[in-house]
């Protein structure tokens, strides 16, 4: 190596040239081609105000959201929260957007936890199940969403009347109205039950978080399964004890020509469901599959040979490797399970879709009721995508 010495000024940065107001300048070209592009954008979206404003005067069309303080005198079957025709049809729509939700949130969950298991028995060493799988991922992803959907509605509808209802378990029944399962009288003691135990989930997770974090500094284990069952169980328990909750079984019953108490699922949303959970699981089931192949082989050499379980080896060690692969492409799934629900309407659902067409069609107002199913879908689209990006951070490599 040479002995001599650099010279400090070769080494600093090279002065920064100022930009020049001259078209072979490359900064001020795209300065120019940015205030073009912006100002054209600007002036269709102003054509396109002007020319739908213009439009409605013509024909006396009313705009606005005034017409959401309104009564609606829409039937609704299925409601969250209270709900009569007599209500506003902002009432009405937030009743759509909660009855969405309820498919989307549920679907998610059911949808990712068949996926994997139908991803995993894909990649089964038992040549049956191996096949079994293949041929629903293969099945279920070349026949179109609506007519599945069609299919789980028809099939809820072929089954017997509530007389003739089938009974697998006791206090289940299923029928042409539905499924009726048990379920408990509903009290305010029961939602601040509820709350505590989603708190104490909460406080569960810090717990584990700290406990690890001073595993990591002093290297002596913590136990937080004491703190988990005192959180998650205890906490609750003594809530319902303290508001003297009531624990009794509403069990459904037969009377007249339907059933009468316990919780009820409807055909519709019953046949939603199923086709959503049934269909995104197997684009799911791909997903985890390759996930999981993408660990290398090394990782099942190396866990095999300390004695582990094959179970074992997937739950601990090869899963957690494969979320960093699984979770970009699972993102968009749940983003198509969120929007594929507005074909609800197609088979009677009442979601946002199916409430935000009716209120349309009785107003009038046709411009703001696409823009409220737009609003709706973007915000919670935009809410997975941001839960799932924040998730993704967290499970990816840092590197050191």
């Amino acid at each position: 190596m040479s002995d001599s010495a650099v010279d400090p000024r070769l080494l600093r940065a090279p002065p920064k040239r100022g930009m020049r107001l001259s078209w072979a300048d490359e900064r001020f070209r795209a300065i120019i081609w940015q205030v073009l592009i912006v100002g054209v954008v600007a002036g269709i979206v102003w054509w396109l105000v002007r020319n739908t404003q213009y439009n409605l005067e013509v024909r006396r069309i009313a705009t606005g959201f005034g017409f959401l303080n309104r009564e609606a005198g829409l039937p609704i079957a299925e409601s969250l929260v209270p709900y009569t025709p007599a209500s506003t049809y902002a009432r009405a729509l937030l009743v759509g957007v909660l009855n969405t939700l309820k498919v989307a949130v549920i679907g998610v969950v059911l949808a990712t936890i068949l996926g994997t298991l139908i991803g995993i028995a894909r990649l089964s060493k038992n040549w049956l199940l191996s096949k079994l799988a293949g041929v629903y991922i293969e099945v279920i992803r070349d026949v179109p969403l609506l007519l599945q959907l069609l299919f789980w509605y028809t099939l809820m509808q072929t089954l017997p009347a509530p007389r003739q209802s089938l009974n697998p378990v006791t206090g289940v029944f299923l029928s042409n109205r539905g499924l009726k399962l048990p379920w408990i009288q509903w009290e305010d003691a029961h939602s601040f039950a509820l709350l505590g135990m989603v708190l104490g989930a909460v406080a569960t997770w810090f717990y584990a978080r700290s406990a690890r974090a001073k595993q990591m500094r002093d290297g002596q284990p913590r136990k937080v399964w004491p703190v988990a069952l005192g959180l998650i169980i205890g906490l609750p328990v003594v809530i319902w004890a303290a508001m003297g909750a009531p624990w009794q079984g509403d069990i459904p019953a037969l009377r007249g020509f339907n059933f009468q108490g316990g919780m009820s699922i409807s055909p519709e949303y019953f046949a939603l469901l199923a086709g959503l959970v049934t269909y995104t699981a197997a684009f799911i089931a791909e997903i985890v599959r390759a996930g999981v192949q993408a660990v290398p082989q090394g990782q099942w050499e190396a866990s095999e040979a300390l004695g582990l379980p094959r179970g074992r080896i997937m739950r601990l060690i090869v899963l957690p490797q494969a979320l960093r692969v699984i979770v970009p492409p699972m993102t968009s799934q749940y983003l198509n399970l969120t929007k594929n629900s507005s074909l609800a309407v197609a088979i009677g659902y009442q979601d946002i879709v199916s409430i935000a067409n009716t209120t349309l069609n009785q107003t009038g107002q046709a411009i703001e009721g696409i823009t409220i199913i737009m609003a709706v879908y973007l915000t919670i689209s935009l809410s997975i995508s941001l839960f799932m990006n924040w998730y993704n951070e967290r499970i990816a490599l840092v590197e050191r």
